[in-house]
């Protein structure tokens, strides 16, 4: 890993998460199935990546005796790599809690994680970059307060082991890497948050914003007798020792990584009744709702600039933002990277020492809407859309290709603000009071191009157009009166006007295509000289695929089409992200 002084890097990161769930474990790499293609990594370097976080992870290398374990998958997989001049920053734990021997509550965890970094770095002394254990306090608080993950903890002192046997696991990973790797390096992640509340629950908020720091605070030797979280530790049944442990054995950082969502701020409300009663919640003393911070106004809740100052002036280490990813629909994925880009760059240019952003989900994730706490195979897509079981490139794809190599990624949607910016973000309650009060949408004002919805089959056509509106997406709609083919004319005065960057004919040739022939080469020339892409449907079983193909290559075409009065949002929006993928050629309607 080069850093130069040009400013940010893009790396790149596979979600990898290995969780336990009683005594089942959820693998991110096998459900994406990166665990049986090696030529991945090929892929991935074809993006211009030099720096990835990989996982070579204690639960599938060694799942049982350390002696039994078995290196061929990461023999393979670090040797490509290091083949392909990519550097990797290497996970050993994700979320996870050990293998079948032992979990976050034993006493041996950290000497046993150590002592796979010994033989990890044994075998692979080339590689310096590590992060043993990734985001420490998110997992404690997962495993031992929420009780979502093994060991399913709901009290302060499973949290509070937990935590610390993940920080003194990293800090003995490092030190048995460095004496075979001295010149090692620790990349260590967190996800960080901020906590907003009423006055009334002040005390709360200030508690958690004082305990979100504790993973880096304990590694850099900060946690001692002065620290805000001191006595709530030992009234946790942490004794002094273990804490002082820390001071004696500082680990800093040569990287703090930040992985930051942006629905991790939160709002403490104690006005119950306000919230559905899946965010109510509460302490020993209190119950209050526990919801986004993004959907409560006059709350800036959204400024990862603003957290990632705070790292900057608490810690005062160089800075990257680890995991970059939004599941959400393709437009917002691209706007939250650009968000996160710009900032960084914002921040170099203020002598902040911030690194890079990490791309995260390269392949996608699985389940995460859930917190991984079920199997049901619910899939978000990333910089590759596996969907199909092949490496399908995104939008993602070629925006990151952009800036790594320095340029400027553009589409009009992006000039779009996100959802975290637009007024409906906000929980219904709010949305009335904001329309009094003249709230305006980020950004907002700036014309966009839109999509153009050539109207002829009335249910599709609505449906794209519910699709836009939901999704804040501008479009016109041009309406053939029910016709069987197109009024070019009209369809190209409205593109000569709006300009649009996409064009859906909503028209379903059927097998006798070829009387179309002039007209649909006119839309496919028109789409080409105007850079819009193109959507055009068949019915089901029209057998015209081909020879439409060979008409309008450019254009995507979606076959077997079943006419009907019902199409599902799930199909609409996925044809949306496919057209804002710049996807061309046959295209299946499932």
């Amino acid at each position: 890993m080069k850093h130069n002084n040009t400013g940010p890097e893009i790396w790149a990161g596979i979600e990898c998460t290995i969780n336990r769930i009683g005594n089942v474990y959820h693998q991110q790499l096998e459900k994406s199935g990166h665990l049986n293609r090696l030529d991945d990594l090929d892929k991935f370097a074809a993006l211009g990546i030099k720096t990835i976080r990989y996982p070579i992870l204690w639960e599938q290398i060694a799942p049982g005796k350390l002696e039994d374990a078995d290196w061929s998958w990461a023999d393979e997989r670090l040797n490509r790599l290091r083949q392909l001049g990519i550097c990797p920053i290497i996970g050993f734990v994700h979320h996870g809690s050990g293998p079948i021997h032992t979990d976050l509550t034993d006493p041996e965890f950290p000497v046993k994680l150590a002592a796979y970094a010994t033989v990890f770095a044994a075998r692979y002394p080339w590689i310096k970059y590590y992060t043993p254990v990734n985001e420490p306090l998110t997992t404690a608080r997962f495993s031992g307060l929420y009780g979502h993950w093994y060991p399913h903890g709901h009290d302060n002192n499973i949290f509070s082991i937990a935590l610390i046997n993940q920080c003194k696991a990293i800090v003995l990973s490092m030190q048995a890497i460095r004496r075979t790797i001295p010149d090692a390096k620790l990349v260590q992640t967190e996800d960080l948050c901020k906590i907003y509340s009423t006055p009334i629950l002040a005390y709360q908020a200030a508690f958690e914003n004082d305990r979100r720091w504790l993973s880096f605070d304990l590694l850099c030797g900060k946690v001692d007798e002065n620290h805000p979280m001191w006595d709530e530790l030992l009234s946790y049944n942490i004794l002094p020792d273990t804490l002082t442990w820390f001071t004696d054995n500082i680990c800093l950082p040569e990287i703090i990584g930040i992985n930051h969502y942006l629905t991790s701020n939160r709002f403490l409300d104690e006005n119950l009744s306000l919230y559905p009663d899946h965010f109510h919640g509460g302490n020993s003393y209190q119950r209050y709702a526990d919801v986004e911070a993004l959907r409560v106004p006059d709350i800036d809740s959204c400024q990862l600039y603003s957290l990632l100052k705070e790292v900057w002036n608490r810690y005062g280490l160089p800075i990257a933002i680890t995991e970059v990813h939004l599941g959400g629909h393709r437009e917002e994925q691209l706007r939250w990277l650009k968000e996160c880009w710009e900032t960084a760059q914002q921040l170099y240019t203020e002598d902040i020492d911030i690194k890079a952003i990490t791309v995260w989900s390269l392949l996608g994730s699985f389940d995460w809407n859930s917190l991984v706490t079920r199997n049901d195979h619910f899939y978000e897509s990333g910089v590759f859309d596996i969907s199909n079981n092949t490496l399908r490139p995104t939008a993602l794809s070629t925006m990151m290709k952009g800036l790594i190599k320095g340029h400027n990624y553009d589409i009009p949607l992006l000039n779009k603000p996100g959802f975290w910016k637009r007024a409906d973000r906000f929980l219904l309650q709010y949305q009335s009071e904001l329309v009094l009060s003249g709230f305006d949408d980020e950004m907002d004002d700036e014309p966009v191009a839109p999509v153009l919805i050539i109207e002829s089959d009335t249910d599709l056509s609505n449906a794209f157009a519910t699709c836009c509106r939901s999704r804040a997406i501008p479009y016109q709609m041009v309406s053939m009166h029910g016709q069987d083919q197109i009024d070019y004319l009209t369809v190209r005065e409205m593109t000569e006007l709006y300009k649009p960057w996409a064009v859906i004919s909503t028209i379903a040739y059927n097998t006798n295509f070829r009387k179309h022939t002039s007209e649909l080469m006119n839309l496919a020339d028109m789409s080409v000289q105007n850079n819009s892409q193109l959507l055009v449907f068949l019915p089901d079983n029209a057998g015209c695929t081909i020879g439409l193909l060979k008409i309008m290559p450019d254009a995507m075409i979606v076959d077997r089409l079943q006419c009907s009065a019902e199409y599902s949002p799930v199909q609409v929006n996925r044809w949306m992200d496919l057209l804002i993928d710049k996807a061309f050629g046959a295209i299946d309607a499932a």
